[in-house]
């Protein structure tokens, strides 16, 4: 049986029990309960797995642009005497952190065509976890690719910033 209310329907448990006592008193009134809870209850696992999901896909994230952030920040190292002889040689900041920034980018961009493509495919393998999302909807993973090449991308900021702040004597020292 279900009772449609204006307010709050815990209120009026009492009237609804009465009346339907006075209907049919063989009638058994043990679950009553706003359809609220039902609700709740019928999308408690779907709760779960995107909690869950957003979970592990936040730690992913998280681990992604550590990791880039430890490839360029090694690259960059490795490169510290090239960087400091180009300095040496007057080549501005600016123009070597753009340096930095664009091979990083091309790999980025590699990676990202890479990877689309392979989640592309393995995106048929969950259409029972997406709810009104179709398994390969141009939105989400333009929207995917955008969050990840940002992290990326900022992995790879802090490297090059850091390079422009290489003394040339420093780094001609290196060795």
């Amino acid at each position: 049986m279900v009772v449609r209310v204006s307010g709050d329907p815990r209120l009026l448990v009492a009237e609804v029990r009465r009346t339907m006592q006075r209907l049919d008193p063989d009638l058994p009134l043990d679950r009553v309960r706003p359809m609220s809870a039902y609700v709740a209850d019928a999308l408690a696992e779907s709760r779960l797995n995107l909690i869950l999901m957003s979970l592990f896909g936040s730690v992913a994230l998280l681990l992604s642009s550590v990791g880039i952030y430890g490839v360029f920040s090694y690259s960059v190292g490795q490169r510290t005497r090239e960087i400091g002889i180009r300095m040496a040689l007057g080549q501005e900041p600016g123009n070597i952190r753009n340096m930095v920034m664009k091979e990083g980018a091309i790999l980025i961009g590699k990676s990202m065509v890479l990877g689309l493509g392979i989640s592309f495919v393995l995106a048929s393998a969950v259409p029972s976890l997406l709810y009104q999302v179709s398994p390969g909807d141009p939105m989400t993973f333009g929207a995917m690719a955008l969050v990840l090449m940002a992290a990326a991308l900022a992995g790879c900021y802090i490297p090059a910033r850091r390079a422009t702040t290489v003394s040339p004597l420093v780094a001609l020292k290196v060795d």
